[in-house]
């Protein structure tokens, strides 16, 4: 794995644009995933703050590897319109090229009450529309396992890269399994051809009470997940994401750099440590 793979979630550091910069940059990691400014989403920024926020992520030198959306989250069930979702992928799209990337990041719904098959029919449905809009735009969608219809089982992720067509590839968050009650590692092995960005972070506790600590001291088997992305030559972002300060399902935000500078240098060192290192 090459050095200039390493990446962060900018807000996981601080809130302001010039905090979520100054980490990454004292890191010395070349990526940055942008989800929100100053606690406000990407896609609702107005366009001359969005014009800053380009300015100032050129300015240092660094590239985007993704933008973070809230289609399909916590927060927006199936049951919302659809227009909500289309409206912020038009948005994201136009963003993704002015920042020079392609990749969105979107979630798979969470059912609002729908019985199973009509939860899978209309999750399967929207994103197949999101898969034909992405597609005219130019931009892949990457689907994180995380809340919704297919964050937890690798068979629905296989569906769900079905339904999206071309422009729908797999977001795998190694530290997600703890909160959602599965094992990472052996959901990676089933759907690691169709993963193309990675998320790092992990945790202890029991589903639905995880507690967030530095990459390699919990239960996710962080180090099993980047040996197995190594040894098939995965050469996406690891995008650090470590929740030890801010954590947006649950409405904590923080801007306190050190956790997250920490959790940076652990995962350089597990790296460093694995069998075929970084390049």
């Amino acid at each position: 794995m090459h050095a200039d793979q390493l990446a962060g979630i900018g807000d996981e550091a601080g809130a302001s644009l010039p905090e979520q910069i100054a980490a990454i940059t004292e890191l010395g990691w070349p990526g940055i995933e942008l989800r929100t400014v100053d606690g406000v989403a990407l896609a609702e920024l107005d366009s001359s703050r969005f014009q800053r926020v380009r300015r100032a992520v050129e300015a240092a030198g660094l590239r985007v590897v993704c933008l973070d959306s809230r289609i399909g989250n916590w927060a927006r069930p199936i049951t919302a319109p659809p227009a909500d979702d289309l409206r912020e992928l038009d948005v994201l799209a136009d963003r993704c090229a002015a920042l020079g990337t392609r990749y969105v990041r979107i979630m798979s719904y969470l059912a609002d009450g729908l019985d199973e098959a009509e939860w899978r029919d209309r999750v399967l449905e929207r994103i197949a529309l999101l898969g034909d809009r992405a597609a005219r735009h130019g931009v892949v969608l990457l689907h994180e396992n995380c809340s919704g219809w297919a964050g937890s089982d690798p068979a629905r992720m296989l569906r769900l890269v079905d339904a999206g067509g071309p422009c729908l590839r797999l977001l795998f968050d190694v530290g997600n399994g703890v909160e959602h009650g599965y094992d990472a590692f052996e959901v990676l092995q089933r759907v690691l051809p169709h993963v193309e960005h990675v998320h790092v972070k992990d945790a202890v506790g029991v589903p639905g009470r995880a507690e967030y600590v530095l990459p390699g001291d919990g239960d996710a088997r962080v180090h099993d997940c980047l040996r197995l992305l190594l040894d098939h030559g995965y050469s996406g972002a690891l995008s650090l994401e470590p929740h030890l300060v801010t954590r947006p399902h649950e409405g904590v935000a923080g801007s306190d750099p050190g956790p997250f500078l920490r959790a940076g240098r652990r995962l350089e060192r597990m790296l460093r440590t694995a069998p075929t290192g970084v390049a």
